[in-house]
């Protein structure tokens, strides 16, 4: 069964950067130094920006990110902090590697999810893209973390590269136990900004003729795939999460972002000082939320407008979705 995920206004979500190094170079990294810093935050300053948001909602979730965020030795107790915080539910990002031995030093009560990213059904793809001998790392990160008993989702972010191989993680992820299936579509920031919109994004026509078709096809392996609506027909509803969900992107320099878009630019709404949340001056993101385009996303059509076509008379084809709004597939009824 399909569905599209409405966007929780009762939850807070807390996308926790807590440092940016990785021990990898991937063609669609998102991390921007100039933007994010480069420092690695210390436990202290960890458990304040997190007591900070759990204070917001009694169903706050975390996810811990980096860089890669097991190269943080602390990685473990900053996970004891958000249970003792009373956070919901906590789930570590990971490109496999699992440094510092972390799967020995959490167990399936602290962390709800492992989620693993893998951009390839093959070795040849994945390692193009995430470096050389990501790919068997990766998967046998994944193998340890379900014999220890965690929960798994595995991240798949969809380029020209990899679009060929989606619907051949159908076998894999069954073989592998994941629970969840993520596709992700990569937005023009970080190293894919460099690298160039034409040489990374799919289409819009190949994002809706085959991005659908392969999450119903994964799903029938019973587990739910979820991927971004991306895109609206002209008479569909836009809204923005920004106005209407409580998503906090933090990184390491204190600048906390409410809409993923921004990232690579000072438009952040709030900023830690000195472990106090402020809101930042005019102009920033905020001040631009509430701006109605045809064009569904004020953040897209400013930051990547390549992902519109216009009309001859200049009205849009179509909408930019909200990047937070997802489509759902249930593993238990899908059918194609």
């Amino acid at each position: 069964m399909q569905k599209t995920v409405a966007f929780s206004k009762h939850a807070t979500n807390v996308f926790f950067h807590i440092l940016t190094q990785c021990n990898l170079t991937c063609k669609h990294c998102y991390i921007n130094p100039a933007h994010h810093g480069k420092k690695k935050l210390d436990l202290a300053t960890i458990a304040a920006w997190l007591a900070v948001f759990v204070k917001k909602s009694p169903s706050a979730n975390v996810i811990f990110l980096g860089g890669e965020p097991t190269l943080h030795p602390d990685l473990p107790l900053a996970v004891n902090k958000a249970k003792d915080l009373g956070y919901q539910s906590i789930t570590i990002d990971t490109n496999g590697y699992l440094f510092n031995d972390i799967l020995a030093k959490v167990t399936p009560r602290m962390v709800d999810y492992f989620s693993f990213s893998l951009d390839g059904a093959t070795r040849k793809t994945n390692d193009a893209i995430r470096g050389e001998g990501s790919y068997d790392t990766c998967i046998n990160g994944i193998k340890k973390a379900v014999h220890k008993g965690f929960s798994t989702s595995l991240i798949y972010t969809v380029s020209k590269i990899n679009l060929h191989e989606l619907t051949a993680m159908e076998p894999l992820v069954k073989e592998l136990g994941i629970d969840r299936f993520f596709i992700q579509v990569i937005g023009i920031r970080g190293r894919s900004a460099a690298v160039g919109r034409d040489r990374l994004q799919v289409s819009r026509s190949e994002w809706l003729d085959i991005i659908p078709r392969a999450a119903e096809k994964i799903a029938r392996t019973g587990i739910t795939v979820v991927y971004p609506k991306v895109f609206l027909r002209t008479d569909e509803p836009f809204e923005c999460a920004g106005l209407v969900a409580e998503n906090y992107f933090i990184f390491p320099n204190g600048r906390v972002y409410r809409c993923p878009l921004c990232e690579d630019f000072p438009l952040h709404s709030e900023l830690f000082d000195d472990n106090r949340l402020i809101d930042t001056p005019k102009i920033n993101e905020k001040d631009l939320f509430n701006l109605n385009v045809p064009e569904g996303c004020v953040m897209n059509k400013l930051i990547q407008p390549g992902n519109l076509v216009y009309n001859r008379d200049g009205t849009p084809q179509y909408k930019i979705a909200c990047c937070m709004l997802k489509e759902e597939v249930s593993g238990s009824n899908s059918t194609l």
